[in-house]
């Protein structure tokens, strides 16, 4: 068999990636165009840049979709089963990983602290939250 099935679905799931994006600006989609302003965090998903007290960080797709998601849900857990579904498209397998390693990645390149507080928090046993500085209490991220 020239063709390894595990390897098909990888390229197929990475063009999904790539054009998804697209589609939602062609076909005009409010919320893929709406950036997310929040603390030293600007997410533009139309121009796919994120930018840190206004330089640009590189991200990952997988990154960035990641960062999205919880930025529009900062405050609140995020568990890791809704994350691996609506960032890599998939359930999480018993053992699975991925999610946490890209959280990692993450934190290293936004930095793990914002002042004296934890980024981006693991909830044990749960999944994560992107934490909520101590001004902005009931404040949700906004739109720039």
């Amino acid at each position: 068999n020239p063709f390894n099935p595990r390897e098909v679905v990888a390229r197929i799931r990475a063009i999904q990636r790539r054009v998804e994006p697209w589609l939602e600006r062609e076909t005009g989609s409010a919320k893929a165009a709406e950036r997310v302003v929040f603390g030293d965090v600007q997410l533009d998903p139309g121009a796919r840049v994120v930018l840190q007290r206004g330089h640009p960080i590189d991200l990952t797709s997988v990154e960035f979709a990641l960062l999205e998601v919880l930025l529009r849900a900062a405050g609140q857990v995020v568990t890791r089963e809704d994350l691996a579904k609506e960032v890599l498209g998939r359930r999480l397998t018993p053992y699975d990983r991925s999610i946490d390693v890209h959280i990692s990645s993450l934190r290293r390149k936004l930095g793990h602290q914002v002042g004296d507080m934890e980024r981006i928090k693991t909830v044990r046993g749960t999944g994560y939250i992107y934490t909520l500085p101590p001004d902005a209490a009931g404040q949700k991220p906004g739109r720039g």
